[in-house]
């Protein structure tokens, strides 16, 4: 697949993403996606907790990209605010599997969560360094 001046991917994907680490990241997007809400509304005794924590988990990876990192288009940030934003819904998706969910499945997301990471790793290194052209 070739590259274009940015140094993306002719599909327009980060040059250092792999179908593992978008699979994990995927996955743990949509965990954090019905964990969170689910251990807010536990956390607050109140159903309406869902709304927000919902749109907040599911704006902020939506809207906010770094340009060259996807074939979305949203609001371009840096390649850190990126990372501090996956972290975040990586830590959500994490403890709130833990608060609301069996052991045995928080112990799953858990390993998938160590998975992202690992896998993601090349691809983290370069939106650190600000996402440069790897042309």
């Amino acid at each position: 697949m070739g590259r274009s001046s940015d140094g993306s991917t002719a599909a327009g994907l980060s040059p250092f993403d792999t179908p593992a680490s978008s699979t994990l990241r995927f996955l743990i997007e949509l965990t954090a996606w019905v964990a969170g809400p689910w251990a807010a509304a536990d956390l607050f005794d109140s159903g309406w907790a869902v709304v927000p924590a919902l749109v907040l988990l599911m704006v902020l990876p939506s809207i906010f990209n770094v340009p060259g990192d996807k074939n979305i288009e949203g609001v371009p940030v840096s390649g850190t605010v990126r990372i501090a934003i996956e972290a975040f819904l990586l830590l959500v998706a994490v403890v709130a599997s833990w608060l609301v969910w069996p052991p045995w499945a928080a112990v799953l997301v858990s390993i998938a969560a160590v998975g992202m990471v690992a896998t993601g790793l090349p691809r983290y290194r370069w939106l650190a360094a600000g996402a440069p052209p790897t042309t």
